[in-house]
């Protein structure tokens, strides 16, 4: 998927608190619990996941692996995986959500890799370019790119509400 959606115009509507304490009610009642694995959001999906009380009987764990180093140290992303395609990709986006889940007692992954800004950007990966990453249990993962508008702090919070709001609907789907 390329460019903002009708469901990321209804995500933005929405405020991250409301989706993260939706998703917690979700996971919290089919028994599933969330890991993260974030690059570029530093970890703000995590902070809004726990900023719920009671996001511990749903929230496993959350990686912040923002340099290639780590993506490979923490989530078993190859080296040469990243050399190759660049670490804001289709590939490394579902190879850090496989491995978040492999390396956390999670059910539910989501992955975000992107470039926020100001610098950065490409003509083939323009600032606002942001990889998700999504896995459920043993069904295989799944990935996206949205192009967010906006300066640094809009695309990191634009990727946030995408996040949580995608993985509301797949736990959900059931």
């Amino acid at each position: 998927m390329m460019g903002p959606s009708a469901s990321d115009a209804a995500a933005a509507s929405v405020d991250t608190d409301t989706l993260a304490t939706q998703l917690g009610l979700v996971l919290a009642a089919r028994g599933l619990r969330l890991v993260t694995a974030e690059s570029c959001t530093g970890g703000l999906i995590a902070g809004a996941c726990t900023s719920v009380a009671g996001s511990s009987d749903w929230f496993e764990r959350g990686y912040v692996t923002y340099s290639n180093e780590a993506k490979t140290e923490l989530l078993g992303v190859p080296a040469e995986m990243i050399a190759r395609h660049g670490a804001v990709s289709r590939e490394v986006a579902m190879g850090m959500a496989m491995g978040a889940l492999q390396h956390a007692r999670a059910q539910v992954a989501v992955s975000v890799t992107g470039i926020a800004g100001p610098g950065g950007g490409s003509e083939a990966k323009p600032v606002g370019t942001v990889w998700f990453g999504f896995g459920r249990g043993d069904a295989p993962v799944s990935a996206e790119c949205v192009r967010f508008k906006g300066d640094r702090r809009e695309v990191r919070s634009g990727a946030v509400r995408h996040a949580l709001a995608r993985l509301l609907a797949i736990v959900s789907s059931d």
